[in-house]
C-alpha cells in the first residue's frame, strides 16, 4: 500500500486509476444535446470517432428545459456514461437596455443555457452514480468569465451560472468517480446565429475582432470538440472541477 503525501497510507480508493492509458471511450454511452448543428454537432462526431456511442438530443426532438420531458428522454434512453451540456444560445435576442429588459426575455435565456444543464445533469447522474463512473462537460461561454459579445446580460449571468455549477457538481459528484468540467468557447463561428453576429460586425469589427485572437482566426466547432474529447477521457479522472478557456488566446488569464 503506497502512503500519501503526508506519509499515512493511501487508501485503495485513493490509488485507483480513474482509467488506463490508452483505454477509449468503446462502448460508452454519451449524451450531447444542442447537437443539431455547429458546436454541439462537431462534439457529437468527435466522440463518435473517439469509439463512444453517441445520442444527439435537440429542441426538436425533446424540450429539455421541461423536467418530466427531460427525464423521460433520459429514462428511455437507459444508462449514460458521459453528458456534454451544449444547449443554450441567445434564443434569438439581440441586445436590449437593462432598464427596457422583459422579465419574459430574461427567462428565456436562462431557461434555454442553465435549466436545461440542470435537467440533464440531474437526468444523467441518476445513472452514472450507481456504476461509479461519469463524465460531465458543460459548454459555457467567454461571456460567462469576462462580457458578451452580444450584450445579452441573461446569457452572460447564465454562462457565469453554468462555471458555478460545475465547481459545485465536481465537489459533489467526485467520490462517486464522476468528474465534471467547464470549456468557455471564444467566438465560433458555426451556425446562423454566429455568422449573423460575424455579419453585423462589417470588415473593420470582424478585423478588430480577430486582431484580439492570440491566433489570429476564430474558432471552429472541431476545436472545441478536441478539449471535451480530453476532458471525457477514461484517464482523465484526476481533472474535474476545472474551466478551460478555448479561445485561441483571446482570454489569458
Amino acid at each position: 500500500m503506497s502512503a500519501g503525501v503526508d506519509g499515512s497510507a493511501a487508501s485503495a480508493a485513493s490509488v485507483a486509476p480513474a482509467g488506463r492509458p490508452g483505454e477509449t471511450l468503446a462502448g460508452r454511452v454519451a449524451v450531447v444535446t444542442g447537437a443539431a448543428q455547429g458546436i454541439g454537432s462537431g462534439i457529437a462526431d468527435r466522440l463518435a470517432a473517439d469509439g463512444a456511442v453517441v445520442h444527439r438530443v435537440d429542441r426538436d426532438d425533446v424540450d429539455l428545459s421541461d423536467t418530466a420531458a427531460t427525464d423521460a428522454w433520459f429514462a428511455a434512453l437507459g444508462p449514460v456514461d458521459v453528458l456534454v451540456n451544449v444547449a443554450g444560445g441567445v434564443v434569438g435576442q439581440t441586445h436590449t437596455p437593462i432598464e427596457e429588459l422583459s422579465d419574459e426575455a430574461w427567462d428565456a435565456v436562462l431557461h434555454a443555457n442553465l435549466t436545461t444543464t440542470r435537467n440533464c445533469t440531474r437526468a444523467a447522474v441518476r445513472s452514472m452514480k450507481p456504476r461509479g463512473w461519469g463524465r460531465i462537460v458543460m459548454i459555457a461561454s467567454g461571456a460567462g468569465r469576462s462580457v458578451s459579445l452580444t450584450g445579452i446580460q441573461a446569457y452572460t449571468a447564465a454562462k457565469a451560472a453554468q462555471i458555478g455549477f460545475t465547481r459545485q457538481m465536481a465537489h459533489e459528484l467526485g467520490q462517486y468517480g464522476i468528474t465534471a468540467n467547464c470549456i468557455a468557447p471564444g467566438f465560433v463561428l458555426s451556425n446562423p446565429t454566429t455568422q449573423a453576429q460575424w455579419d453585423s460586425y462589417g470588415p473593420e469589427g470582424q478585423r478588430a475582432l480577430v486582431e484580439r485572437i492570440a491566433v489570429r482566426r476564430t474558432g471552429t466547432p472541431e476545436d472545441i470538440a478536441r478539449a471535451v474529447s480530453f476532458f471525457v477521457a477514461p484517464d482523465a479522472g484526476w481533472v474535474s472541477g476545472q474551466t478551460l478557456s478555448v479561445d485561441g488566446g483571446h482570454s489569458l488569464f
